[in-house]
């Protein structure tokens, strides 16, 4: 299994306006295609104005995949064209992880 953590930077207080659209237009979406998150979080302290979301998969092939068939879709097109022109974001990254080997997933992971 590997975890896509993400990071996304709102600009300061847009980030309720990014989270909104995202939970209309890009949520169901993902669910569809990429179905394990992990978690989806906002943070509260600590570097704030960010969103920060966990996807599993069984492998790099399975979230090549996965990725690839929801970037073909044209309601996720629309959805980054939306984001893009409202302009909430700053920063985002990603990163690639894997679970340690004294760490047991959780149930259904």
């Amino acid at each position: 299994m590997i975890v896509d953590l993400r990071i996304y930077t709102c600009k300061p207080n847009h980030l309720n306006e990014f989270v909104a659209l995202y939970r209309e237009h890009a949520w169901p979406l993902q669910q569809k295609y990429l179905g394990r998150c992990v978690g989806w979080y906002v943070t509260v302290e600590g570097t704030l104005n960010q969103v920060v979301h966990m996807w599993a998969y069984d492998s790099q092939a399975d979230r090549e995949q996965r990725r690839n068939a929801m970037a073909a879709d044209p309601a996720w097109q629309a959805y980054l064209k939306k984001a893009a022109e409202a302009g909430y974001l700053v920063h985002m990254e990603n990163r690639i992880i894997r679970p340690a080997p004294h760490w047991t997933p959780l149930p259904g992971m």
